[in-house]
């Protein structure tokens, strides 16, 4: 296994606004360097000349692509051109830019839609581009499957210490809660937590309830992410999960239960259920050594205490 030492290195995490970033710079604090970061104002990720500039005069030693355009099924069904354009510009970027500047190593962050929406289960690394997307989150999945290939192409041509990670379904501190464009555990959290202080006697859900999702605490994402940047070295991206799964319905009630909204839970058949299954096989990183610490019912209840004293 490779090492690459942090002890002095300038890192500089894309998109520390994001959930994942403000994990990354949470988890970065620990180790011995100094995180870099940029907010909008400092530099546009869509505008290739902002980057490449801005990249030059830092002078990263380490980049994390943790900035994207995110957003759940609404958003995604939406927003096709953004999702696909924004993304594929972001990433381009900072890919070329860290190359223009020598940085030594970047790990890019995809996302587990990039698998095929009937990929053998649990998805292995080795199922990407073997089948149909989903087609409610195509353009974000393309965009995703660009930057795997693009740190491929990079490390394939020029020799460059670029690779990329693949998280399942995050949630933790600094989600977004917005209903219109939030992922699934956030928005069922701030429904619960309406649903709770309206005193309803019911909550309805999208879809039938019977889609399976993995979910793994952000900070544990920020951990194996810093593992991977140090520890690993290749051209195939490497899945992040905790390789449990839990359906939306017993998702709903365990939010429900965390809450303490006792009302029914009520499903909608008539809306879409996305993937029916998704599942990421995990035993690549862990036969690297690196296991989650986060139980689900722990990361809820400390995501809804993030809420109330943050957005609620």
């Amino acid at each position: 296994m490779t090492s690459y030492d942090l002890t002095g290195k300038r890192i500089y995490v894309a998109g520390h606004r994001g959930m994942v970033g403000a994990a990354l710079v949470r988890r970065l604090a620990r180790e011995n360097c100094t995180v870099l970061t940029a907010g909008r104002a400092d530099v546009d990720l869509k505008r290739q000349a902002e980057v490449e500039a801005w990249v030059a005069a830092q002078k990263p030693d380490a980049v994390i692509v943790a900035a994207a355009k995110v957003g759940g099924i609404l958003a995604n069904d939406s927003l096709p051109a953004d999702f696909l354009y924004d993304n594929l510009m972001i990433e381009a970027n900072l890919v070329e830019a860290s190359h223009r500047a020598d940085v030594e190593k970047l790990l890019f962050l995809g996302s587990s839609c990039i698998y095929p929406r009937l990929a053998p289960q649990p998805m292995r690394e080795d199922s990407l581009l073997t089948g149909p997307l989903e087609p409610t989150n195509e353009w974000y999945a393309v965009a995703k499957i660009a930057g795997i290939k693009l740190a491929q192409a990079y490390r394939r041509q020029h020799g460059a210490d670029f690779i990329s990670a693949m998280p399942t379904n995050l949630y933790g501190p600094h989600d977004n809660f917005d209903l219109q464009s939030s992922h699934v555990l956030p928005a069922l959290l701030r429904k619960a937590h309406e649903a709770k202080l309206a005193g309803a006697k019911s909550m309805q859900i999208w879809g039938t309830g019977s889609a399976l999702r993995e979910f793994l605490h952000v900070d544990d994402c920020a951990d194996a992410l810093v593992f991977l940047l140090k520890d690993y070295s290749g051209a195939e991206h490497v899945n992040v999960g905790s390789e449990e799964e839990i359906s939306i319905l017993g998702l709903a009630q365990l939010i429900a239960e965390v809450v303490g909204f006792d009302g029914e839970i009520v499903t909608d058949p008539g809306k879409p259920d996305g993937t029916p299954r998704k599942l990421m096989d995990g035993s690549k990183l862990r036969d690297m050594g690196w296991r989650p610490k986060v139980g689900l019912r722990d990361g809820i209840a400390e995501t809804y205490r993030w809420y109330l004293e943050n957005v609620a």
